[in-house]
């Protein structure tokens, strides 16, 4: 069984937890700096469980000592010290960071990487499977003009009038909302403003809009430079969110607020986990000399898993990390150093055990 360290023990990190032990050839340790989030996360009994300050270098390179791997559920902001962490003791690291400039720091600590260590971020829905669909339909064409990227975590009963719950980490969705978005356009890569390139479209007699964010599209930028003439990347929502977050963040200037942003987001927005996941992936170019254009399209529902009810961007974002996991062992990875998502096959991705609540058309409901 191969030993492996979790950092944070909120609900995708326990998700994470649960999934692994399940499967059987995993033997987990799992730890969190509050006692309160360990006792309520309905971990089983064998799976160890610690508290833990990831400040305290001393005590975060003795718990990941000896693991086979660590994985980092935490935000955003402390991957990098985990990942100091990983590199020192030899141990192989994966996270589901979203946030640019964490990632080129773990791209600069993977090159201390010894053989068979690897770096592995970004590893949720988006940045992570969207960027293995994407760059597997790239490989479709023999001329690729237009890969547009569209993915979003939605409430399935939307009632405010934002139009809008809260499924995953506020930070992140600030994060996604305000910063920079990489693009190509005309074959250059470029830096586009978030809430901006509004579009709108209908799935299954829905109407949704589109607009840029930041994260989402990866390293994959930089893999399909020079290769692609349009590369986007938006976020789904339902139709007037966009406007109302851009009266928000830009006009009531929010945006340089965001610890005040996160305040009223969570003091206003209530979770939920019934949710739902959309995928949509469009890909035009040339193949055997003629111009086509090529849909990937999945539709991704909440359901009970080990008697528990999750959310779908629970699911996709625990089940693709696992997968990954998975394929590491199975030596289906870069056997060394960092790794970007689009690197990792989408066959093998989609044959994996963990991939099966991605093997779904956009009409399925659980």
């Amino acid at each position: 069984m191969h030993r492996i360290a979790i950092i944070g023990a909120g609900r995708i990190g326990a998700s994470i937890a649960k999934l692994l032990h399940e499967s059987g050839d995993y033997l987990i340790q799992i730890a969190d700096r509050s006692e309160h989030v360990l006792k309520t996360a309905n971990l089983p009994n064998q799976v160890i469980t610690s508290e833990l300050t990831i400040t305290d270098a001393d005590a975060l390179h003795q718990y990941i000592k000896g693991c086979a791997a660590v994985i980092s559920a935490c935000g955003y902001d402390v991957n990098p010290i985990i990942a100091e962490a990983a590199a020192t003791a030899g141990v192989s690291y994966f996270d589901l960071t979203e946030d640019i400039a964490t990632t080129q720091r773990i791209k600069q600590i993977a090159e201390q990487a010894k053989a068979g260590q690897v770096f592995v971020p970004q590893c949720g829905l988006a940045p992570g499977f969207i960027g293995i669909l994407g760059y597997h339909m790239a490989q479709e064409f023999e001329q690729l003009d237009h890969l547009k990227l569209r993915v979003g975590a939605l409430p399935e009963f939307p009632t405010n009038n934002l139009m809008y719950n809260l499924t995953w980490s506020t930070e992140g969705l600030i994060n996604e909302y305000c910063n920079p978005c990489h693009a190509i356009r005309a074959g250059r890569y470029v830096e586009l403003t978030p809430l901006e390139g509004l579009e709108t479209f209908s799935l299954d007699g829905v109407s949704y809009e589109a607009f840029n964010t930041s994260g989402g599209l990866g390293t994959l930028y930089e893999t399909l430079k020079g290769n692609v003439s349009d590369l986007t990347y938006k976020t789904i929502r339902y139709k007037g969110h966009q406007y109302l977050m851009n009266f928000l963040i830009n006009d009531l200037k929010l945006g340089e607020q965001r610890e005040l942003l996160k305040q009223i987001f969570e003091k206003a927005l209530a979770v939920t986990r019934q949710d739902v996941v959309l995928i949509l992936v469009t890909a035009t170019g040339l193949i055997d000399g003629k111009f086509v254009q090529k849909t990937d399209s999945r539709k991704i529902y909440h359901r009970d898993i080990g008697g528990e009810h999750w959310g779908a961007i629970q699911i996709t974002t625990a089940s693709s990390l696992c997968t990954l996991l998975d394929l590491y062992f199975e030596h289906k990875l870069p056997d060394r150093g960092y790794v970007k998502q689009e690197q990792i096959c989408f066959d093998d991705f989609m044959a994996n055990r963990f991939a099966q609540y991605y093997k779904t058309d956009r009409s399925h409901r659980d």
